[in-house]
């Protein structure tokens, strides 16, 4: 689900590591973004000190979600530098459920407000239509107002309030129907 230049030069790769290991280089940027978003962080939980992020705890977590074979993650470059990573999940673990997931959509804090956040739904859901998928879903902690008002201005409406799968923590689970591109 990779775009070209369109839309301010800003264009999504997937992250495949070589040998399951990050680039230095790489594992470095990304961690810089990861730490740059400390509210997100201290809302979730998912790093034991929002304020001292480390590169062996953003390698980890990469590591984990590339484990799965239906999770693809996405990295937003612009200018030559990462500037958002998304991650997504082809299918659910809930058979029931038949729409692909966005697990995780962050921005380098730098760069908030500047329309990457949107650039990159956008590209994903395009990706997802592509592949012929009707609908996307994702789930908002429930305390995240940003996150929540973020979702919502795109078009996602919640469906349904639950705990999610790993962590146990309150969310809102939010739907978009994905219409035909227009003409």
């Amino acid at each position: 689900m990779t775009g070209g230049p369109p839309g301010g030069g800003m264009f999504l790769e997937r992250l495949s590591p070589a040998d399951g290991a990050l680039p230095g280089e790489l594992l470095t940027e990304l961690t810089r973004l990861y730490a740059s978003n400390r509210e997100f962080h201290a809302l979730s939980g998912d790093f034991p000190d929002p304020d001292d992020v480390r590169p062996e705890q953003v390698a980890a977590a990469l590591a984990d979600e590339l484990a799965h074979p239906d999770v693809e993650v996405l990295l937003a470059r612009s200018g030559g530098r990462v500037v958002g990573i998304v991650i997504t999940l082809a299918r659910h673990p809930d058979p029931a459920d038949p729409d692909p997931w966005i697990g995780l959509l962050m921005v380098d804090a730098d760069v908030h407000g500047q329309g990457f956040g949107r650039r990159i739904a956008r590209s994903v859901e395009d990706g997802f239509r592509a592949a012929g998928r009707n609908a996307v879903r994702l789930a908002v902690l429930e305390d995240n107002l940003r996150g929540f008002a973020f979702w919502t201005s795109l078009g996602y409406q919640v469906i349904d309030h639950r705990e999610d799968r790993q962590l146990g923590r309150p969310c809102a689970v939010l739907r978009k129907e994905l219409s035909a591109p227009p003409a």
